[in-house]
Parts: structure tokens; sequence; C-alpha cells
């Protein structure tokens, strides 16, 4: 069965070397020293590694059972659940006002990749809960605030998104599920949900569902569309659960992966809900779940390529296959382990060098999110605004791809569900389809966000990378991680002028190039991240570390990246610069 441990020491790194954190300006940042945060992972390090990852296979190969409208979950999953809600690690970054910790979102986020490379399924019951109750802290009345969060914070109550229905996924505009208003206020929803995480369980008394729906007589299509809060059950006067409202689970959805969540098809039958927000605004309120979503699951991407990896080092380490073509290494051996052999080292290295950029990607990014929120920066604000797209559909796209070299590297075995490699390969495919499929995600950064404020944001992230580069130049040991940086983002800035110039007056030729914009972007921001990094062991090393070691393989590492993987930013480019004209080449009958 595989294993995990936290990658504790490489998030001290990014969190205290490469980010500074403790001495950023932004507030609550100075409590995080490297001791407590160091405390904090470990903590949650030891529950992932001796509770929650031994039942990531269990969940796997039990999946949810719907029995007289109530889902079982999984041997295990309720106690565990239990053992994370007692130790306050699902109100970790939430308001203390509400039962929370009120830590920033950026150790928040550290301390969910251990929990999401531990086990992804089970941590999607909290995860949801935490987007939920964002939505309704930022959106919901005092009342709605006090009568929810206390209990969604702590988990006692979990919470959903309600989106999809059987004949509408991303054009949500054509949904049919509708909302009555009632004399006292409230409304009554009738309609049908579907995918629905976490939808029905027993591990929670209550499960608070964000619905959208429509109320009769507003506008056509999206912007008639909004938010209500549906309590399984009613709450009462007191703020305990009541009476069952109008919502059911009908089904459960079998599914290649994440089989230990339960994905359930929801039927409102006259439920009561209470509108959160505004009439016909259910799409802004709804976003703000879906932003954080969308963060979350770009770091589903990067924590199932984590647990893939530590597991394929191990294998690579023991299994004896061949001899090294330049000496035997293992004389006492009849063969020599896997590890010495270069095209294994390259499945290696291109996972380790994707999985530490994207760590210290997102981790960056949940900085700018704690900027924007707890100071009202608008550049961080409108720079994350740019990047999230980026976030979920590049890191969950090459998460995946990562997940595969891992298992690749078993061999046979890898496709042999004893080994329990297939499981991170069937868990990360999800990320690159649920909370917008990847190829909206490149619409967005296309369509939207590169002109967004004018273009200022995209500008202002051209700038960063070229005053980086400017800086570090002259920088001893600089010259591997600044040249090929430099190269990748003329490589992205040629893209976007090409898009400037076609997308007018043919957006085919800027929409066909979308999904190489977004690995185009991802590849820049990965190849930024890790030469930040890079500086920041060289100064290390300066020092004479004890454990100078870990800075002089995370510089080789680094390098590996710079030299092998950004160089795809050309690749990308000519396929963008070639139009749309062989993209939409054939007729609809032709295909």
């Amino acid at each position: 069965m595989p294993s995990y441990t936290a990658p504790v020491k490489d998030l001290q790194f990014v969190l205290h070397e490469v980010l500074k954190a403790s001495t950023s300006d932004i507030t609550g940042y100075s409590e995080l020293e490297p001791e407590f945060t160091a405390a904090v992972l470990e903590e949650a390090g030891k529950l992932c590694s001796d509770v929650l990852a031994p039942l990531n296979a269990v969940g796997d190969k039990e999946g949810c059972a719907l029995e007289n409208g109530v889902v079982r979950v999984p041997t295990g999953f309720k106690d565990a659940f239990d053992q994370v809600r007692a130790g306050g690690w699902t109100g970790l970054d939430m308001p203390e006002d509400y039962g929370g910790q009120n830590m920033p979102y950026l150790l928040g986020t550290a301390v969910g990749e251990l929990f999401s490379g531990a086990n992804q399924a089970f941590t999607m019951y909290q995860g949801l809960t935490h987007g939920a109750a964002s939505a309704i802290l930022a959106h919901g009345t005092e009342a709605q605030k006090n009568t929810y969060l206390p209990k969604m914070v702590s988990c006692e109550w979990t919470g959903t998104m309600n989106l999809t229905e059987p004949h509408c996924g991303t054009d949500l505009g054509l949904m049919r599920t509708k909302a009555e208003p009632q004399a006292d206020g409230s409304f009554k929803l009738t309609g049908q949900k579907i995918f629905i995480s976490s939808g029905e369980h027993e591990m929670a008394d209550n499960i608070i569902h964000l619905v959208l729906a429509k109320i009769p007589g507003g506008p056509d299509g999206i912007k008639g569309v909004s938010l209500f809060i549906v309590p399984k059950f009613i709450v009462n006067e007191d703020g305990t659960p009541g009476a069952r409202n109008g919502v059911s689970c009908g089904a459960l959805e079998e599914k290649m992966g994440i089989h230990g969540n339960a994905t359930c098809v929801m039927n409102y039958d006259a439920a009561t809900g209470y509108l959160l927000g505004t009439e016909h605004k259910g799409m802004r309120a709804m976003f703000t779940m879906m932003n954080e979503a969308r963060i979350g699951v770009g770091m589903q991407g990067l924590a199932q390529a984590e647990a893939a990896y530590q597991n394929a080092v191990i294998y690579a380490k023991d299994r004896l296959q061949g001899r090294d073509v330049t000496g035997v290494k293992n004389p006492d051996g009849p063969a020599d382990p896997l590890i010495v052999h270069p095209d294994v080292r390259r499945m290696l290295m291109d996972q380790k060098s994707f999985i530490e950029g994207a760590r210290a990607f997102i981790l960056w990014g949940s900085s700018l999110i704690d900027a924007a929120h707890r100071e009202g920066d608008k550049d961080a604000d409108g720079l994350i605004s740019l990047m999230t797209p980026v976030v979920k559909g590049f890191l969950t796209d090459v998460g995946y791809d990562m997940t595969v070299q891992a298992q690749q590297i078993y061999g046979g075995h890898g496709y042999i569900e004893e080994w329990g490699m297939s499981q991170f390969t069937r868990d990360a495919r999800i990320a690159m389809i649920y909370e917008g499929a990847n190829g909206v995600q490149a619409l967005d950064l296309v369509g939207r966000k590169l002109a967004q404020d004018g273009g200022k944001h995209v500008m202002a992230f051209f700038e960063m990378v070229k005053s980086f580069c400017a800086e570090q130049k002259d920088v001893a040991g600089m010259e591997p991680f600044v040249a090929p940086l430099k190269t990748a983002s003329k490589d992205l800035q040629a893209a976007g002028m090409f898009f400037m110039q076609n997308g007018m007056k043919n957006p085919n030729a800027a929409l066909a190039g979308s999904t190489d914009f977004m690995h185009m972007m991802g590849h820049v921001c990965l190849g930024l991240m890790w030469a930040r990094m890079a500086r920041a062991s060289l100064d290390a090393l300066a020092s004479s570390p004890a454990d100078a070691a870990f800075y002089e393989t995370k510089l080789a590492t680094g390098r590996y990246y710079m030299a092998r993987r950004l160089p795809a930013t050309a690749l990308h480019l000519t396929r963008i610069q070639s139009g749309a004209d062989s993209v939409m080449a054939l007729g609809e009958d032709q295909f």
C-alpha cells in the first residue's frame, strides 16, 4: 500500500526562505515564525501520515453506499473526520468570531496540500465546507452568518455547492431549477442537481447546500441566476437542526476515482431556501466559492503528483532491473536499481521539478490572496485573478501527467491495483474537469483575464519577470535561471501580441491557442518560482549551512526545469502562431 510523508522541509523553505512570510507586512504574517509553522505542519503531517493516508486505499476500494436516503462513508472515515474536527483543522484560516483561528490563507494552503496529498476524497468533505462558508461570510446577512458559520467552521455541519444540472454544465444560463418566493421571505426550490460532491453523508449533523436557481420572472440566461442557502435540516431558532427539508440524494455517481467522496444526484422538492446575496446576482456570490475552489483544485493536482512521486522514488530505488550502461552499480545483486537508468531519472526529475515549482507557485498565489483580503491590495487581487485559471488549469493538467509518470516507473505493477498507483492517477483526473473544465479555464484566461483592467495585471506580471531578471543577471550562479526565464517570457509576450493582432478580426485564432497560452503562462510562472528558489538557495549556501545538500539539490532540480521543461514555451508559441485554420479545417460531417 502506498505511503505518504508530509513535505514539511520543502514547505518551510518556500514559506520562509523564498516568500519570507514572517517578515511580510501582511496582517497576521508576523505570527508565521518558522518554529510556529513547523510545529503546525509537523502536527498536520502526523495526522495525514498516520490516519488519513491509510484510509486512502480503503475509501478507493469501498466507496460510498446509499442506503434508504443516507450515504454511508467508507470504514474509518467518520472517526478520522472526528479527529480532524477535534484538532481545529477545519477552521485554521477562518475568522475567530465564528470559531476559527484566523490564520492566514497561506498557512491554510500549506496544510491543505498535506491533507489532499494524504487523502483527496476525504479532504473534499471539509474543503467544500470551507468554500461554502467563505461564500456565506462574503455575501450573507449577519443573521445568516451567525446561524451557519460557527457550525460550518467547526465542520459539525458541512457544506456543498450545487451548480450542474443534467442538461447543463458550463452553460449555467440553461439551468431549470426554480426558486418560488414565499410570503415569509424564503423561497421554495424545485429541481435536480448532479455531480454534487459531499452532497449527502453521515459525518455531520446538518449539510448546508448552496444552490443556484432561477426566480420566475427574472432575466433570461445567466443574468437571472440567484444563489440560495438550502439546509438539509431547517435550523431551529435555538440553532439546532429541526425538520427535514425537501432535499434528498437520489443516487450516487459511479466514478473513475475519488470513490471515498459521495458524489450525489440531489433532488429539490419544494425545499426551503434562503437568498444569499442579491436576487439575480447568484454567480457573483457563487464565484467567491468557485475562485477559492479553483485554487484548491490546483493544489489537488500538485498534491496527487507529490504523493505519487514519493512512492515512485521508493520503488525506483528498490526495484532491481538491468545494469547501468556506464558500469555496474550493485555488484552484490543480480541487477541495478531502476533509478540508475537515465530515462527513469528523466521521469523522476520531471515530477520533482514540477512539484517543487508548483508548490512555490501556489503558495505565492496564496500570499496574493492574503494581501488582497487582509490589506485591500487591489494589485494583488488583480494578479491572483489573472493567475487563478493558470493555477487551476496548468497545475491539474501537468499534475495528472506526473501521476502517470509515477505509475509508469512501476511498469506492469503500476497497472495492478494492489500496488495502489492507479488511484493517484484516477483521483487526479477529476481535477482537470470539476470547478470549470480546463478548456474553460484557458478561455477565461485568454478571453477575459488578459484584458482585465486594460491589461494592467498581465503587464505587471511581465514587468515582474523583467525586473527580476535584470536584478539577478550578474549574480553568480543565476545565469542558468535568468537566461531561460527571459526567453520564455518573450515567448509568452509574443503569444499575447499574436492574440492582440488577430483576436478581434478572427476570435478563433485566439481561442484555438488558449490552452497553449495557459500552459505557456504556467511554465513561465514556474520558471519564475524556480529562479526565486535558486536565489534563495544560493544565499543559503553562502552561509555554509549544515544542510548544504538540500540547497544543492534544489539548484540542480531547478536547472533541470529551466533546461528541460521551460523550453516548452517555444512549442506552444509555434502552435499559437499557426492560428485556427488547421483546427477548424474539417466540416462537422468529416469527424
